[in-house]
């Protein structure tokens, strides 16, 4: 198997640079009361920002003494204190995101308020508590005028449908059309975006929708559906969420993009929620569902990841990807970059076909052979769209024609589950950093001036983004069939795959 470490042609110790570690994780404060059982309030915030990749941080608001059964009592400590804390995290730690749930009284709500004048985050999302889980009281009534102060001051506020019939001082959406009725008001009142929540509705659909009066999103109701999980440990599900979307949203900058990634991983956090046994009452959702998969066989996507975290780090980093997003790109690494791309591609059908032929099942057998025809359609369109009319060169570079020996050497082993692995960044990586740019783009309202607008939209496709997890499914079940010794190949030929993709994105710069 061709290393880029040994004999490659495109050795990274002569023309690559060391490549740089991987992005820091988002810092998000969450300001909150606390919850001594867990399952709510900042211990769940915290568990739901580390589970979402960001390093997270507490503020207290108030004290409570409850458990899954219910709140007893609720303690708020002065709000000097409150001062205290904030101060002292912010006067050190650059804060990227914050989240704000429980606030107790209107004093706290009007220190928050004032903090939040001062400071000026760049993502806000306010969740607000007002009745917990239980059905328990955890605002004073006296602090609801004060609450609704607050809200212009979130970009994001995620209340259920309880609290956002309180926040209208109306009677609760009794359907999903009221409901987003209700947030497209509470939205025009506040001049932000309001996550409208289904989950306090009858019926299997549970839908969430972003919804808003202009800004960031491209209309003012983005739907995301999803199935109702019935279970009866759903203690902490509102902090969660938002805490999640909050983590997200720092790295991502589209609300959009944040809901559909935090989405799924609730659904699941609440599906295995009943596995945790916590308590008598309404236990929590499982916030790390995702690390003990990644232990199955059936997850062995999840180890293969964090091969692909690192490179893409390293490339989010790059030149060619930084230009590309602003728009700054010199057009002659973007040709090259195209020319490579088209020579690559040809290569690549070459190795879906051989994935095809070598599949176990007549699903993947029709979905690689499809795939390599897709190869072939797209490399025949750049051609014929972008490098007719442009004069670049048409001969292999020496990163194309390692990456694709490495490929073709994976294809040569004789093992479906390698080839997959092999084959895997090229959809994995590439959607991932397509997102990002897309993300921006979108972020910067889209400027038709942009000079590589029409590449920046291809990237919004969902078939691709489908193909991507249809290909990583199949990897993951080709590694549960695999011997251990196949395993370690598999995560062999990935990892140095994702260091071809990382290449890839920096030839223009050596190269062009």
């Amino acid at each position: 198997m061709t290393s880029l470490s040994s004999s490659s042609a495109y050795p990274d110790s002569a023309v690559y640079p060391a490549a740089p570690g991987p992005v820091r994780p988002p810092r998000v404060l969450s300001i909150a009361g606390s919850d001594p059982s867990g399952g709510a309030g900042i211990q769940a915030d915290l568990k739901a920002i580390s589970a979402l990749g960001g390093y997270g941080m507490a503020a207290v608001t108030a004290l409570t003494a409850q458990n899954t059964l219910g709140v007893s009592s609720v303690h708020v400590p002065p709000v000097e204190f409150l001062r205290q804390q904030l101060e002292a995290v912010g006067s050190d730690i650059t804060i990227d995101a914050v989240k704000i749930g429980m606030l107790g009284d209107a004093e706290v709500i009007g220190e928050v308020r004032s903090w939040l004048g001062t400071v000026r985050p760049a993502v806000v999302v306010l969740d607000p508590v007002m009745v917990a889980t239980s059905g328990d009281r955890l605002l004073r009534e006296t602090a609801e005028e004060a609450l609704r102060h607050l809200l212009p001051l979130a970009d994001l506020v995620t209340p259920n449908l309880p609290e956002l019939a309180m926040l209208l001082g109306e009677p609760e959406a009794a359907d999903w059309a009221s409901a987003l009725d209700q947030g497209k008001r509470l939205a025009a009142a506040c001049g932000n975006t309001v996550l409208v929540k289904g989950g306090h509705l009858a019926g299997d659909d549970c839908p969430d929708a972003l919804v808003n009066t202009g800004g960031l999103l491209r209309q003012d109701i983005i739907e995301v559906g999803g199935p109702r999980v019935y279970t009866g440990n759903s203690h902490g599900t509102g902090c969660s969420l938002s805490s999640a979307l909050a983590t997200v949203q720092a790295r991502t900058g589209d609300w959009e993009a944040s809901l559909r990634e935090v989405k799924p991983w609730l659904l699941q956090a609440l599906r295995d929620a009943d596995r945790l046994e916590v308590g008598q009452g309404s236990g929590p959702i499982h916030h790390f569902h995702h690390l003990e998969a990644s232990a199955a066989p059936d997850t062995f996507a999840a180890r293969l990841w964090a091969e692909a975290s690192r490179e893409l780090g390293a490339i989010n980093a790059l030149p060619f990807i930084e230009g590309l997003e602003s728009g700054a790109l010199p057009e002659s690494w973007f040709n090259y970059y195209l020319a490579q791309d088209a020579l690559y591609l040809n290569g690549y059908s070459r190795v879906l076909a051989r994935a095809g032929a070598l599949a176990p099942s007549e699903e993947e057998q029709l979905f690689w052979a499809k795939a390599s025809q897709v190869c072939l359609e797209v490399e025949s369109e750049l051609h014929r769209n972008w490098l007719a009319t442009r004069r670049t060169s048409q001969a292999t570079g020496p990163v194309t024609k390692s990456y694709v020996d490495h490929l073709l050497a994976a294809s040569a082993s004789g093992s479906y589950g390698v080839l997959l692995a092999a084959i895997l960044p090229c959809y994995w990586l590439y959607a991932e950093v397509g997102h990002r740019l897309h993300a921006s783009y979108v972020r910067n309202g889209e400027p038709a001036s942009h000079p590589y607008a029409d590449w920046l939209r291809t990237y919004a496709d969902e078939e691709f983004a489908e193909a991507t997890r249809t290909a990583i499914r199949f990897t993951d079940l080709a590694a549960a069939s695999a011997s251990g010794q196949e395993r370690a190949a598999m995560v062999e030929a990935f990892a140095h795959s994702c260091r071809y993709e990382t290449a890839f994105f920096d030839a223009p710069r050596l190269f062009a």
